[in-house]
């Protein structure tokens, strides 16, 4: 079952690295992966995507709160959160094309970032299913190139994965929201 995994961590420079090394060690896919600086300039939240049931995260969660650059491990759980990615398509299109492509777009509520001779280039946001449906509708066309964000993630209403400097723990325990 894939999870996401929202980690806040010191912004310094080898903690993604550390934290990647982590997760592979213990023999873990990473399926996704997003970090970003907070509101706070010297912490970052990463958002992964992982592979593993509830108990698999718990012990994941445990080895990265070891960490010392990381400050809180929060399991988002998926009916309660807004998970988004984005892509850029870079879909083959000769002028008589056209309309096909902006009509793909407009369904998909996707825009129109560049246009060429030979090519348009979409941005679509939405869940993963959203972005592999315009993918794949789009290879119809002839796609040259594709580039995607990682999973980005936050909990649905007024709850928020923060941080406070009173508030820091290395808890062993992982966080379920």
């Amino acid at each position: 079952m894939k999870r996401i995994l929202a980690v806040l961590v010191e912004n310094h420079p080898g903690v993604l690295s550390r934290v990647a090394g982590l997760i592979r060690r213990r023999g873990f896919n990473i399926e996704s992966l997003a970090v970003g600086v907070t509101d706070t300039p010297d912490i970052s939240r990463m958002t992964l995507v992982v592979d593993g049931d509830e108990a698999q995260m718990q012990q994941v969660g445990r080895q990265l709160a070891k960490l010392i650059e990381v400050i809180r491990v929060i399991d988002l759980d998926a009916s309660h959160t807004v998970a988004r990615e984005l892509a850029l398509v870079k879909v083959l299109a000769e002028p008589a094309q056209r309309p096909q492509v902006l009509q793909l777009a407009g369904v998909f509520r996707a825009n129109v970032v560049d246009v060429s001779p030979g090519a348009l280039t979409i941005e679509v946001t939405g869940t993963h299913d959203k972005v592999e449906a315009l993918i794949s509708l789009a290879r119809e066309f002839g796609i040259s190139e594709v580039v995607r964000t990682g999973v980005v993630a936050l909990q649905r209403g007024a709850g928020a994965v923060t941080f406070a400097e009173e508030e820091r723990e290395y808890d062993a325990d992982v966080l379920r929201i």
